[in-house]
């Protein structure tokens, strides 16, 4: 069988600092999967390694039991990885057609070609037509994305990592800076995704990670100290102290 995501014994240092350690992690086909920690866990820093924006200092990665440890951004996504950020990556001063376009260009083998008008490839304005008929955003198509609400472009930057029809989908908090209403919206959206793309992912509402995740691990300081099902780990007092502190603890039991 393989699995989307293997990781072993994986540790990043910035000079004395060590921000991941040895951490060990599964992963298994279609799973909703998400990682809990404090500010400071190293938790972006593991999905830095994962994805290839930084190597690790030591240990081992796995994509559908593929090593990719010394592989490039480009070559992960080429494998079937696809990832979205804290704060939103987007080209603001373009709309929606144009960025879900440049997305769906990016896997092309023509990506490079600047000679050509891409009203010369209508297979691709053909695929983003239907991406925005999916996931009906056909009334913001021309819309510059700076206008749309953060809400918008938070769920527009899945719509693009999904385009690339990647087997997993690294989401880095993809509920920061939403409002009530916007991160409701959100997790329906996430949770409707197709179950065959594998989810991991960061988030800091409990509410959220308890709605979608199927499993939780939990950083903090860089080390993994809970992992298991997402009922169990709701239960798990490691996990309790690390977010209230043992006075909170004891006081939530008293």
């Amino acid at each position: 069988m393989a699995y989307p995501l293997r990781l072993e014994e994986l540790s990043k240092s910035f000079g004395r600092i060590e921000a991941v350690h040895r951490v060990s992690l599964t992963v298994e086909a279609g799973e909703r999967h998400a990682i809990l920690g404090p500010n400071g866990a190293g938790k972006t820093t593991l999905f830095d390694l994962i994805s290839g924006i930084c190597q690790a200092t030591s240990g081992r990665i796995f994509l559908f039991d593929q090593e990719v440890s010394g592989l490039s951004v480009h070559r992960r996504a080429a494998i079937g990885l696809a990832r979205t950020f804290q704060i939103t990556n987007l080209f603001q001063a373009l709309t929606v057609f144009d960025n879900i376009l440049l997305a769906c260009q990016a896997q092309e083998p023509f990506r490079y070609n600047f000679y050509k008008p891409v009203s010369y490839y209508p297979e691709l304005i053909s695929q983003v037509e239907k991406i925005l008929d999916h996931w009906k955003m056909e009334d913001k198509r021309d819309v510059v994305v700076g206008y749309l609400s953060y809400g918008d472009q938070r769920q527009l930057e899945v719509i693009m990592a999904l385009a690339k029809n990647p087997r997993l989908l690294l989401l880095d908090e993809p509920t920061a800076g939403l409002s009530p209403s916007e991160t409701a919206t959100m997790t329906q959206f996430i949770s409707g995704l197709d179950s065959s793309t594998t989810i991991l992912f960061i988030e800091h509402d409990m509410d959220v990670v308890f709605s979608i995740a199927e499993k939780v691990t939990v950083m903090h300081f860089g080390h993994l100290v809970a992992h298991g099902l997402a009922e169990e780990i709701k239960g798990d007092p490691k996990v309790a102290a690390i977010y209230l502190g043992e006075q909170g603890v004891r006081d939530a039991q008293s």
